[in-house]
């Protein structure tokens, strides 16, 4: 064979792989409303960037029919690319060949590009749309699973890792996402769960739906396992590279400066009237957010989890923020299991990356209730506590509104760690608010006056001009300024400026222990 029959060779050879399962399986995949992995990557990255590797791997299984299967690419492609010019390392489940399931070569693949991830501080993006474990490889299916769920370990905190779930994802494969730092998933076409319905309903007897038990929405609304939901996969791939504009490459570099085009000193007037003058009445937290952030843009995470608790990216002066606020919308922006969950990971994120975190308070307290008792409101209001403390990125809180009791320690207070916290004249800090405090502290008073009703509202007012208010946390230093709400973004800016050179340092250790 000369050399130009060698390379015609090679072209037939790269040619049967490119095509994965064949024609038939490709219509039944477009039929189904998902695209095939090799048009995903198209999508996701720059057009022409993608790199293959690993095209010609083959399995090694002697079992059952596996000696006559042929599987172009191993059912998964996997290579590198490029995300508006920024180097990612991406793998594609492909669902037409053996039903995209995981066998040992197939593993290898996807650990070959986590492995160079790591080695180059790029991050990994993977596409799921899978079947599951390669029944027919048996333990080899097993240990290839468990060889990514340690590197998807390994590399967190290091690499940013996304995990995109474009079909069925069941059993031990949901791990692998559920260790990455986000996840997407499409609505109707995405499944995510331990066990299928089948097995629920031979178990449990329990009647739900696939997509009732793992669709988009309830990952998204109930679980929070899902970060983003896209009404398609085109959206989905344009929400990705969104995502991936505010992120670092690596723990050691910083995200990517935008050169800003809204003006640093830019006042809003708005701010000065969005909270209502009675405490009991609600405003929109996205609003404040808005009106500070550059240009008003902000990539809000987990949008319909928990959502008495806001979280998400923005850029303040064309750098990358992380920002966490209490949603007074919602559950009056109390404390709960899931919204301390929801922000304490994100907090971490932030911190593993060295993404500055702005946090929004206005929070009333812990909800109460045996429920949230009962599923670990210590245990899991805790892990915020934990978040912020550990946390050594640049920390600036501006309280708005409430901050009463342990819920005003949780959300980054000076006392935690806070690097610079403001408060807008509306701010009220105290152990609970007046009108519970009125009840404690007058008693005798109230219940021994001619107008139990009246003397009960005169005692709250006291209170309030005397403690609901932030000039006593400023006296102490545990606030740094009182001030005005329309100068909340220069002021914020500013103090990211002088903070862009913090160092902090934490005793030497193995890891924490933090509440699970």
């Amino acid at each position: 064979m000369n050399t130009m029959e060698k390379l015609s060779d090679l072209q037939q050879r790269r040619a049967y792989v490119e095509q994965g399962g064949g024609d038939a399986k490709a219509k039944k995949q477009h039929d189904a409303g998902k695209l095939l992995a090799r048009e995903r990557l198209a999508k996701l990255l720059d057009e022409g960037s993608f790199v293959e590797i690993d095209a010609f791997v083959k399995h090694r299984g002697t079992d059952f029919d596996m000696p006559t299967t042929d599987a172009p690419g191993e059912g998964v492609v996997t290579g590198y690319g490029t995300i508006d010019g920024r180097l990612v390392y991406v793998y594609a489940q492909d669902f037409t060949v053996i039903g995209g399931s995981l066998g040992e070569m197939h593993a290898k693949k996807i650990c070959k590009v986590m492995d160079m991830a790591i080695k180059t501080g790029a991050p990994i993006i993977g596409i799921n749309d899978s079947g599951g474990a390669r029944i027919q490889e048996g333990i080899d299916a097993l240990s290839g699973f468990g060889e990514i769920f340690y590197r998807n370990t390994i590399s967190s905190g290091v690499i940013p890792q996304i995990s995109i779930i474009m079909g069925p994802c069941a059993g031990g494969a949901v791990y692998s996402p559920a260790l990455c730092d986000f996840v997407f998933m499409v609505e109707k076409t995405s499944k995510m769960f331990i066990t299928g319905p089948q097995v629920i309903k031979a178990v449990t007897g329990e009647d739900v739906t696939a997509e009732e038990l793992g669709g988009a929405q309830a990952h998204a609304s109930k679980s929070g396992v899902a970060h983003f939901v896209s009404s398609d996969e085109e959206a989905c791939f344009a929400e990705v590279r969104k995502l991936v504009g505010f992120l670092p490459s690596n723990n050691l570099t910083d995200s990517e400066y935008l050169a800003p085009t809204d003006e640093i000193n830019r006042l809003s007037e708005v701010l000065t009237s969005i909270v209502p003058d009675d405490n009991n009445k609600s405003y929109d937290v996205k609003q404040v957010i808005a009106e500070i952030v550059d240009n008003g843009e902000f990539l809000e995470v987990q949008k319909e989890f928990a959502q008495n608790i806001v979280i998400g990216f923005a850029r303040m002066n064309g750098s990358t923020v992380g920002i966490v606020a209490n949603q007074p919308k919602v559950k009056a922006g109390s404390l709960d299991v899931d919204s301390s969950d929801k922000a304490a990971r994100f907090v971490r994120f932030c911190d593993s990356f060295n993404i500055p975190i702005i946090t929004f308070t206005d929070v009333p307290g812990y909800l109460p209730g045996a429920d949230q008792e009962f599923n670990g409101i210590i245990r899991h209001g805790a892990k915020l506590l934990y978040a912020y403390s550990e946390a050594t990125v640049p920390k600036i809180n501006v309280i708005m509104r409430k901050a009463y009791g342990g819920a005003y320690i949780a959300m980054s207070s000076k006392h935690l760690g806070a690097d610079m916290v403001f408060a807008w004249p509306t701010a009220e800090i105290a152990v609970m608010g007046p009108d519970g405090a009125a009840n404690i502290i007058f008693k005798n008073d109230i219940a021994n006056a001619d107008d139990p009703v009246a003397t009960r509202q005169q005692m709250i007012e006291e209170y309030k001009d005397k403690f609901a208010n932030p000039y006593i946390a400023a006296s102490r230093g545990y606030v740094d300024d009182v001030i005005e709400p329309d100068s909340t973004r220069p002021r914020l800016i500013s103090a990211l400026e002088v903070l862009a050179s913090k160092r902090d340092t934490r005793p030497a250790k193995k890891h924490g222990n933090i509440p699970v």
